[in-house]
């Protein structure tokens, strides 16, 4: 038995649904489909999928080998173009995610200028205020900020960012400016939620401080223009307001007290054998965001 297209033949049946679905899709007729099927099962001696006239659907053991046959084809995909030399031309589809502005702003510039250079490079990019589980969710490269803990991944660390409190200079020359983190108490506060989950901003050393909102915005773009309207102080990560604070629509204050900065990091779940695609797109990333000032306010 072949056992490499015995595998290719169970995910394309896993991801049709049905055994003509993938007869289709592998130009193969159904009956043959159906040989292979039988002979990996019995080869491997579990039942891969339950078989009615409406559906093919997996088993738990197919639910769990699905995702070894997967990667061991993606490993074998890689490893042959690489010995053919394909990996020095980058093609295919590149899947990326990163947190949503930083994504907007920073990420999707590079990403059109690295498709403009090279033709055979497709992007879908995904951009989550969340932590993406790059290979279960089938991403080639992800946009990490703060401490990583996937150790199984590669990463390449290209700046930090600052946790900043801001407000907009009429605000600070009406109301004054903190001098110390306890001082936030007398004064407007706005709230970042994705940035500041719970009514507590925690500085250096570890000293954290209970602020009371007078209001929360659900986004960090809201939180950051009633800020810049002179309404109140808000926190947000400091790339988030980097050309405001250029242009002086807002000022940093409490900066002396700010925690340590957050890394910010490209990590790839590829290793030796990384595609062209990804390892193209990592260097120009990597060199363009490590240029950014922003990333090194």
């Amino acid at each position: 038995m072949d056992r490499l297209r015995a595998l290719e033949v169970f995910v394309a049946v896993a991801e049709a649904g049905s055994l003509a679905g993938a007869a289709k899709v592998m130009s193969m007729s159904a009956p043959t489909v159906t040989r292979v099927l039988g002979n990996l099962e019995a080869d491997l001696g579990v039942l891969l999928f339950h078989r009615s006239t409406r559906a093919t659907t997996l088993t738990d053991p197919g639910r769990s080998f699905l995702t070894d046959a997967q990667r061991i084809l993606d490993d074998y995909q890689a490893s042959s173009d690489a010995a053919r030399g394909a990996h020095r031309a980058p093609k295919g589809v590149l899947r990326l995610t990163a947190p949503t502005l930083f994504g907007q702003a920073y990420v999707s510039p590079i990403l059109l200028d690295f498709l403009d250079q090279f033709d055979e490079v497709d992007a879908e990019a995904i951009y989550l205020d969340r932590v993406v589980n790059i290979i279960d969710e089938g991403f080639d490269v992800a946009v990490r900020i703060g401490a990583l803990t996937d150790t199984n991944l590669m990463a390449v660390r290209v700046g930090t960012v600052r946790r900043v409190v801001c407000a907009g200079a009429a605000y600070l020359s009406q109301h004054g400016i903190p001098h110390v983190p306890g001082d936030l108490a007398g004064h407007r506060i706005i709230a970042a939620r994705p940035v500041s989950a719970s009514n507590e901003w925690k500085f250096a050393d570890g000293k954290a401080v209970k602020i009371s909102p007078r209001v929360s915005f659900s986004s960090v773009p809201a939180a950051i223009t009633a800020a810049k309207s002179g309404w109140g102080l808000t926190r947000v990560l400091s790339y988030q307001v980097g050309p405001d604070l250029d242009a002086g629509d807002l000022k940093i204050v409490l900066s002396e007290y700010e925690p340590e900065p957050l890394p910010v990091h490209i990590v790839h779940a590829e290793g030796r054998n990384v595609s062209a695609k990804v390892r193209a797109f990592v260097d120009i990333a990597a060199a363009r965001l490590r240029a950014n000032s922003f990333l090194n306010l």
